[in-house]
């Protein structure tokens, strides 16, 4: 039984979610992308962009094979392209872990989940159209929600303001550390570690 659930919950891929394109670089919704940036400058994974509409590369991190995977069709088109990738590695759902960011969580938080629904975000709603399922783990990274009365797609379309860049920059760096546990140890491990 416990061998079944290691296996269940080992991560093989790390997709992080955003928006292609040097105007989207430091915005709240680009969260997901600068984790796995992170990741692939700290354990030097090469990012190159063929065969697939993404930002890849496979290497080592805690001593596992990873595939770090960024989609580049926008983020209401996510689906796409991971739906690919997946069926290209024989990779099932559950063995990616999807980084996002999240408006319900205030601002540099942090809530590792197994599943659930789309909660309004169209990189996720694209992901459970294409997959045909909503159960694979994810990293939700919060940014909290418009402070000034602005549309959430403006808000999220925006870098983290002033008060909350430090939060953010945390956040992030935070982030790389959870995904680190969570190849190493397993996503329960991970869970109990982090979802305090």
């Amino acid at each position: 039984m416990r061998q079944d659930a290691e296996k269940d919950a080992r991560i093989v891929s790390i997709v992080g979610l955003g928006n292609p394109g040097k105007q989207y670089e430091g915005t709240r919704h680009n969260a997901g992308f600068r984790v796995v940036d992170l990741l692939a400058q700290k354990y030097s994974v090469t990012l190159q962009e063929r065969k697939f509409r993404a930002s890849w590369g496979t290497g080592e991190i805690e001593g596992r094979k990873v595939l770090l995977f960024k989609p580049l069709t926008f983020m209401n088109r996510s689906g796409e392209v991971v739906a690919e990738m997946l069926r290209y590695f024989g990779t099932p759902p559950a063995e990616m872990l999807v980084i996002q960011d999240d408006l319900d969580l205030p601002c540099g938080s942090i809530r590792l989940v197994r599943g659930g629904g789309a909660g309004g975000h169209r990189g996720i709603l694209s992901l459970i159209q294409h997959l045909g399922q909503q159960g694979f783990p994810r990293l939700k990274l919060g940014i909290g929600r418009p402070m000034h009365e602005e549309p959430v797609e403006t808000y999220v379309l925006q870098n983290p303001c002033k008060e909350q860049q430090q939060e953010f920059t945390d956040m992030i760096q935070h982030a790389t550390e959870v995904v680190q546990v969570a190849i190493s140890s397993g996503l329960d491990y991970a869970m109990n570690q982090f979802n305090r």
